[in-house]
Parts: structure tokens; sequence; C-alpha cells
């Protein structure tokens, strides 16, 4: 449903900004305007990578060199192209392209430290409350601008999320919006005992060996396919479940959990560090960054300490998220944790407040109206954009 507010009482900059009321009752002047809106917002696209598992700060994106070793772990930190920033040696290619994206060290959020709480908030803005579940970001826009010719204007790959500890919520779908804003999706042969080759249709073998031919390389050159083909929202789930398979989710015991803070060193992270260094080049290759913001993110970090095990266990109270396209600021980090990787110290970001940038990017206001009854309304999201993000 649209939005019920009285269009004689939105003034012209209100209209630029909602940007989803009918034509009706508009001067010419503010018709013209809402029309070159559109058309503005509708080169916009997203593509969020979920590193799904709840990935480790200090493995990462925010290292702690200087901690004792039981808080700063096994793996070494690298310097970058940016003075002073530091990566987990994990990321060496990232660290050449440090100036293309901004790092936030300063996520948090206060819900319980399970998977479903941080995938509701990074994804929809809000927790679940009783019977109401919150429509993903993707189905919002696909409702607000519709498809671009024959691309669907929502695509999660490879599948949505599935099981991830607790039968609720994973905040993926379109909820009270209805059937007809859900996400597409690929259904490929994703699963864990499929990490074989596998050809990308209309790709060079050139590209696809940059990219990585397995998995991770595999799901975000299909995100730049669906981009490039006119899709606006692509959710990339590195993982789509948590069971019987290495993951971001490095308790270092337990089935399915058994992974340790070595393997993002070993095997995840170079996957990761080649798939996204190489999504990053081709989008600006292409002339699609500008217009494409990228997010890669888990729903919370870990432990500041590691465990007995040699893994860390979840901590929703502080982690990172990478941030490039969409002609956001290279080079810089937003806020800081604590010298243990355990707290924000410096510009505390809440989870929602990332679903917010990406709406503010793919032109939609934080402050317009979202029906989910005939006769209730909320508004979109709560948080506000990171404004060290917002460039107009």
């Amino acid at each position: 449903m649209r939005s019920k507010q009285n269009h004689s009482e939105v003034s012209r900059r209100d209209f630029l900004r909602v940007g989803s009321l009918s034509f009706a009752g508009l001067s010419m002047s503010e018709r013209a305007a809402l029309s070159a809106s559109k058309r503005d917002r509708s080169q916009k696209n997203c593509i969020l990578i979920m590193m799904t598992g709840g990935v480790s700060q200090l493995e990462t994106f925010d290292p702690k060199p200087e901690a004792p070793s039981e808080i700063r772990g096994p793996l070494k930190a690298i310097s970058t192209s940016v003075p002073g920033v530091f990566l987990s040696e994990c990321f060496p290619q990232l660290a050449q392209r440090a100036g293309q994206f901004s790092i936030i060290r300063s996520m948090y959020h206060d819900a319980a430290p399970i998977h479903e709480t941080g995938h509701q908030l990074i994804q929809t803005g809000r927790l679940s409350r009783g019977a109401i579940n919150y429509p993903c970001f993707g189905s919002v826009v696909s409702r607000q601008w519709g498809p671009r010719g024959d691309a669907p204007p929502f695509v999660v790959l490879p599948r949505l999320v599935g099981s991830l500890g607790v039968n609720t919520y994973r905040g993926q779908q379109a909820t009270f919006l209805g059937e007809e804003f859900e996400p597409a999706t690929s259904m490929g042969d994703l699963s864990a005992t499929s990490e074989h080759e596998i050809e990308v249709a209309g790709e060079s073998m050139a590209i696809q060996q940059q990219y990585g031919k397995q998995r991770f390389g595999r799901l975000l050159l299909q995100a730049r396919q669906l981009v490039e083909r006119g899709t606006r929202c692509v959710i990339v789930n590195l993982f789509d479940n948590l069971h019987q398979q290495l993951s971001w989710d490095c308790h270092g015991t337990g089935a399915g959990t058994s992974g340790k803070v070595y393997d993002y060193r070993d095997s995840l992270g170079p996957a990761f560090d080649k798939a996204l260094s190489t999504l990053l080049d081709d989008l600006s290759s292409k002339g699609l960054l500008d217009d494409t913001l990228v997010v890669a993110t888990g729903e919370f970090g870990r432990t500041p300490q590691l465990n007995a095990y040699g893994g860390r266990d979840h901590w929703p109270h502080v982690w990172s998220a990478l941030i490039a396209g969409g002609s956001t600021p290279g080079g810089q980090v937003v806020g800081a944790s604590d010298a243990r990787g355990s707290a924000p110290v410096d510009r505390p970001v809440h989870a929602s407040e990332l679903t917010a940038t990406i709406y503010h990017h793919l032109g939609l206001n934080p402050e317009s109206l979202l029906a989910h009854t005939d006769d209730q309304e909320i508004k979109l999201i709560e948080a506000a954009p990171v404004q060290e993000l917002v460039t107009a």
C-alpha cells in the first residue's frame, strides 16, 4: 500500500525525499521534479554480502596486533594502502584497495546473541515484534521502484538463509508486503558437498579465475551479473546454513561449528579476499561502482578472548563492516573498538543504521511510511543513515 500522507501537506523537498506518492494533485513543476528524482534513483543498486555465521572482527577488519596473544589470536595484522589502517593477513588484496572502501569498526546491537537477531536488524532495520515480522529492505525497494526491464528487482543468492540454530524469522522475506515482492533465488547447486568448479554462464574463464571458481567467487560473480542486468538489490548469503560445513561461525568445537580462527587464514579469508577484490575491480571497470553500494558484514562479532578450543563465540557488542561504492568515501575508518575488540569506544553504529544507509542510497526516505495493515502505518525505519557514508 502507498503512504496515506496528505499530498497537499508535503513540500516539494518531501516529494523528492519520499518518492512514493502518486502524481495526483501535483503541479507541473512538482511532477517534473518527482519524475527526475525517480529516474536518478532508478540507477541505484545494492549488493549486501552476508558473512553468515558472525565473522570475527579480530581476524578480519579490526586486528589488534598490540593486544595479548589470547586476545589478538594467532593471525598477523598487515598494513594497507591507507597509512595507519591495518587488516588481517587474510586480506592482502583488499589491503591494496583500502583506499576504495570504508570500514566501520563499531557495529553493535544489544539483542540476544543469536544469528537470527542480527540478520533481522541488518536486513529489516528492526527486530520482530509479537506476530509482526518486518520486510527485508530488498522487498521494500522492489515494491517502491519495481523492476527494470526483465530483471528481477530483488534476488537472494543462492537461496534464503536456512537453519541458523533458532526457528524464527531471518529477515530476508517480504512478509506483510505480500508474495509479489518476495526475492528471487538462483537455487544453484552450492551445497557444502558441491565445492567443485562450476562454470558461470556467459563469463570468460579468465574472469571466473579472477573471482575464484568456488562458492564465494561464483556468488559474487553472479551478483555482478544481476546488477549489470538491472537487478536493484542482491543479498549474497556466503553460507545459507551453518550445519556440517566450515563457516565464519568459528566456535572451535561441536558438530558443524568446528572451525578455528586458523581457517580464516587458510581457506575462508583468501577466498573472500579474492572474490570481493575482484568484484570491486569488476564493478569499477564496467562503470557500475558509483551507483552500486557494496556492503560486507556478519550478523555479529566474536568474543575478544579465544576459547579453550581455539575459536571465538558469539559477540554482538562490537563487530566490523566493509562499505564500498555508491559514491561513499574510501580510505576511512568509522568508529573504533577498544584495545580488546570488545566494545565500541568511538562512534557506535547500531546495526539498523546500516540498513538506513542502504535505504538512503537506494532513494528511500527513512521518514516515509510503510503500511502493514489497512489501518496502521509505521516509519520505514527508526534509525538514521551513517552520516560518514552519506555523500548527498
